[in-house]
């Protein structure tokens, strides 16, 4: 057993930390930083940076070749941790011998621990993991009146029962997608650092969303969908969204995932906050406006092709989603690239 100590919360000391007990060479490019390892502790990346002064994303995309231990040491107040996990499950405790808890794929915790006790995760070796965790630091001063860190604090602190604070929260998709969106930025300079923050605090959002629609509804947090089932409805939304031009019906799909056209309405309300219908619709038109930007189609063509036969309807809700027509933005995509 490994044991990994992570002294800070700034993107640039926590890969630091990282280096210094995993090897592996560094890189940074506008206050990101990247450690890549190869060697006989771990294969794969870890990511960091830091949005604000207070907020710091850390993302692992790695395989541990020995069990690992990684912990976040004492600092002056604890930092409060909202992790997600996209692949594998991760282990957490209070303490390195503290009772552990699971976190899933899909699903959201938020941790902080006591003043005198470690923050730990918990690594099986040999195993794949893909977890990003947005660490919101409350130990400095000049942070005292900031209105974002006053309500966190607020809202995640221990009670008289525990001094610590532990959120194991619901399976969530929407979080899911936006770390994919977060991973593909490809823009550069100001743009991507702009974009970067964008999106790790509407990750943030929604994480912080989760815990109080899940307080709200605490007395039936999952439903009557367990977790093999919560995978069966991603499973189903990830084939629709790569099949978008099929004709579904809801009893199809029932037939096809072995769940009942109510688990799957359920399902997807969990995951998606969306019915089945909304979701097959919303998947179409993403494909459409990408097709209209990276294709030459036309726009009828482009309504065969994720499965609609009337234009007049697609117009219609492609102008919900994006607030012009299909052909107006298609048009704008030609001027762009004609200018460019």
């Amino acid at each position: 057993m490994e044991t990994l100590y992570i002294k800070s919360t700034t993107a640039r000391k926590m890969i630091n930390d990282l280096q210094e007990h995993l090897g592996g060479t560094t890189s940074s490019i506008n206050k990101e930083y990247v450690l890549t390892v190869d060697n006989n502790l771990a294969v794969g990346t870890i990511s960091a940076v830091s949005i604000k002064k207070s907020i710091t994303y850390i993302a692992f995309d790695i395989e541990f070749k020995k069990d690992f231990k990684l912990v976040n040491t004492i600092l002056k107040s604890s930092p409060i941790y909202f992790t997600y996990c996209s692949e594998g499950h991760v282990e957490h405790s209070f303490s390195l011998t503290g009772k552990t808890n699971t976190l899933d794929a899909f699903q959201t915790a938020i941790v902080r621990s006591g003043e005198t006790v470690n923050n730990v995760y918990h690594f099986v070796k040999d195993t794949a993991f893909n977890f990003s965790t947005i660490v919101v630091s409350t130990d400095d001063v000049s942070l005292a009146n900031n209105d974002l860190n006053s309500k966190l604090n607020q809202i995640f602190t221990s009670n008289n029962n525990t001094p610590h604070f532990m959120y194991f929260g619901s399976y969530n998709l929407k979080i899911l997608e936006k770390i994919k969106q977060l991973e593909a930025i490809s823009q550069q300079g100001v743009v991507r650092r702009l974009l970067i923050e964008s999106t790790v605090q509407t990750i943030l959002a929604l994480e912080i969303q989760q815990h109080t629609d899940d307080v709200e509804f605490a007395k039936n947090r999952f439903g009557s969908l367990n977790k093999e089932e919560m995978e069966t409805v991603k499973d189903v939304s990830l084939f629709i969204t790569n099949y978008p031009e099929k004709q579904y019906t809801l009893k199809y799909l029932s037939t096809k995932s072995g769940l009942t056209p109510s688990k799957l309405q359920e399902g997807f309300k969990l995951l998606h906050d969306r019915t089945v219908t909304d979701f097959i619709r919303n998947v179409r038109v993403e494909t459409a406006e990408n097709l209209i930007k990276t294709t030459d189609l036309n726009i009828s063509e482009i309504v065969y092709t994720v499965g609609l036969t009337s234009r007049s309807y697609f117009s219609k809700i492609f102008k919900e989603k994006y607030n012009c027509s299909p052909k107006q933005y298609q048009d704008n995509q030609n001027s762009l690239a004609a200018t460019a």
